[in-house]
């Protein structure tokens, strides 16, 4: 049997509304972009990876951590992160895709594989862990196959399916109570929903630092997820509201 070719693209960018150059931030010896990409490569599934960027003024500092990083860049499209994610694949042929983004420096490999897995075992056309939000965030992982891909990027049409770039996979899915993709949900052991370990503002950062000051780079996201529960007053980032971005997205639609 032929293997499978799954590609991993994590999407980054220099600009940030309330964080610039957030991803360039230094993290011990490494930087936030360089600890996500050395724990991303960590999977045993994912055949190849690619940082995802734009060409805005500064990106030279993304493209110098993916060099050494030892993973491949594309620059494309700053908003229409859709279009930057097929130009990506297109020459890759992949059969899957694995979207991840660059500012969730603790992300777990073994929570993609358990995604990529479930994903092929149930012949799904995406597979995720986010349809009911239940691990921590900083923990997202999403899979689909490259016709799903290819068809929302023939497809989608408003703002928030080209920024966010799998909108119309999921609410097209049979979960959504769409029929046009076969979807699958990833559940953690408990909900835990309410942790935080992604970076949005200075702030997270500093409780990054914090979980890597105690448990070091390569600890389990449960591991990272119980320190917080357990020293929750050291973290000040707790109450930052989850998927900012894309509510602000639905927002602008409904102003237009």
């Amino acid at each position: 049997m032929e293997s499978l070719k799954i590609l991993l693209i994590t999407q980054a960018r220099i600009g940030s509304t309330r964080f610039p150059k957030k991803v360039t931030k230094i993290l011990g010896n490494t930087t936030l972009l360089g600890l996500h990409l050395q724990r991303v490569k960590m999977s045993k599934k994912v055949t190849d990876w690619v940082v995802a960027t734009t060409k805005e003024e500064g990106v030279g500092q993304i493209i110098e951590i993916s060099n050494q990083s030892g993973v491949d860049f594309y620059q494309g499209d700053l908003n229409d992160v859709l279009d930057r994610f097929y130009q990506v694949a297109l020459p890759y042929a992949p059969n899957y895709v694995v979207r991840v983004t660059s500012d969730c420096p603790l992300i777990d490999s073994n929570i993609i594989d358990e995604v990529i897995e479930l994903t092929i075992q149930n012949q799904a056309d995406y597979g995720a862990n986010i349809l009911i939000e239940e691990f921590p965030d900083g923990q997202d992982v999403e899979v689909f196959n490259f016709r799903a891909l290819e068809k929302a990027w023939k497809e989608a049409k408003l703002i928030s399916e080209r920024e966010h770039v799998t909108p119309y996979i999921r609410n097209n899915s049979n979960l959504k109570g769409g029929n046009i993709f076969k979807a699958v949900h990833l559940s953690a052991p408990s909900n835990y929903n309410h942790i935080r370990m992604t970076v949005d503002e200075p702030k997270d950062l500093e409780g990054i630092e914090t979980l890597i000051a105690t448990l070091g780079f390569e600890a389990s996201w449960l591991d990272y997820t119980n320190y917080i529960i357990h020293h929750i007053n050291e973290f000040k980032n707790q109450d930052i509201q989850r998927n900012e971005g894309y509510i602000k997205s639905l927002d602008n639609e409904k102003i237009k």
